[in-house]
């Protein structure tokens, strides 16, 4: 019975609109991505060529740098 004297309760949803995509919005996406993607390889290349650079130091440092290929083989040029 108490069921009975309670009103019903209306509630109506509202939906936010929804906002279309314009070329402007995809172009703008389309130059970060691309940005970052270049960022991230100037990024990485200067950090392995350090790398390279530095393992070619410590080789000259201590003296471990491989025989050159042209010793090894014995190959002398012709006189």
């Amino acid at each position: 019975m108490l069921y009975a004297l309670q009103q019903p309760v209306m509630v109506r949803v509202v939906e936010q609109p929804i906002e279309s995509t314009t070329v402007g919005d995809v172009l703008i996406g389309a130059f970060g991505l691309t940005g970052a993607l270049i960022l991230s390889a100037i990024f990485l290349g200067a950090l392995f060529g350090g790398m390279l650079i530095g393992i070619k130091k410590l080789r000259e440092k201590y003296n471990l740098e491989p025989v050159p290929d042209s010793e090894a083989l014995r190959i002398t040029p012709t006189s």
